[in-house]
């Protein structure tokens, strides 16, 4: 993320990130010290999901952050935020907003509050806030993320799911000006399998061993969609997938080591 984030973002001249931060601490979670990494990288809103409490020192930066989302689902009674609105940090074209929502799928995953349940009301209370709302769409099952964005199509700018880590090629705009991708990919090493040492889980998944995973090492890659949205209306104009990789190293006879 610090070394190709800032780049991007002047090559684009993007003027709003958002990051799927909920493994980003060593791969499981994410602490106060990760956020602030990545908020310092040029990243503006960051989202979570199942993982969220992995480290329990986030349950007070969430109580009192809300740039730094937990999934919008969770009990009311929770700590933090599920949604917010945000405007651009960086220079900007526009004076307008952004909403950013975070939602928790519920197939393989938690029991929480239904998702689509949630973003109905969630949409009511945003109101005439702002035209351009992106939700994170967290989950497991790609037939439950694309009706999620179905159900929100023309209501929403943007649906971009997480938690697999793989990037699909999928990615489109609704019929009523939605834009979607159901699972927008992994910021970190390409040498792994979704991140963790591609030894210790193929251990795992051959002896049914509760073999720990490790997050792996090396080159690493960034993994993203760059979206366009018209702030008058809500839609998206267009979506395109960008995979950018670290340089491979090479020694001084232009080897590749």
């Amino acid at each position: 993320m610090k070394k190709l984030l800032p780049e991007l973002i002047r090559e684009h001249d993007i003027e709003f990130v958002i990051a799927n931060g909920e493994n980003a601490a060593g791969g499981l979670g994410i602490t106060p010290q990760v956020a602030d990494e990545l908020f310092a990288s040029g990243v503006d809103c960051i989202t979570t999901g199942n993982h969220v409490w992995r480290h329990k020192e986030i349950i007070e930066r969430m109580a009192k952050d809300e740039r730094l989302l937990r999934p919008a689902n969770y009990p009311p009674e929770t700590v933090g935020y599920g949604w917010t609105v945000l405007r651009p940090r960086r220079h900007s074209k526009s004076e307008g907003a952004v909403c950013v929502v975070c939602l928790l799928g519920l197939v393989f995953m938690e029991p929480l509050d239904c998702p689509f349940r949630a973003v109905d009301r969630i949409l009511e209370e945003v109101g005439e806030l702002t035209k351009v709302i992106v939700v994170d769409f967290h989950a497991e099952a790609t037939s439950e993320k694309q009706a999620f964005a179905r159900y929100v199509d023309g209501r929403v700018s943007l649906v971009f799911g997480t938690h697999t880590h793989v990037m699909t090629a999928d990615e489109c705009i609704l019929p009523n000006g939605t834009a979607y991708i159901t699972d927008v990919g992994m910021t970190g090493p390409i040498d792994s399998v979704i991140g963790m040492k591609a030894d210790a889980i193929i251990h795992r998944l051959v002896t049914k061993l509760p073999i720990k995973f490790e997050p792996a090492s090396g080159r690493g890659m960034l993994s993203a969609v760059l979206v366009d949205v018209d702030e008058v209306t809500g839609r998206a104009k267009s979506i395109e997938r960008i995979l950018l990789k670290e340089p491979e190293a090479k020694n001084a006879m232009g080897e590749v080591v």
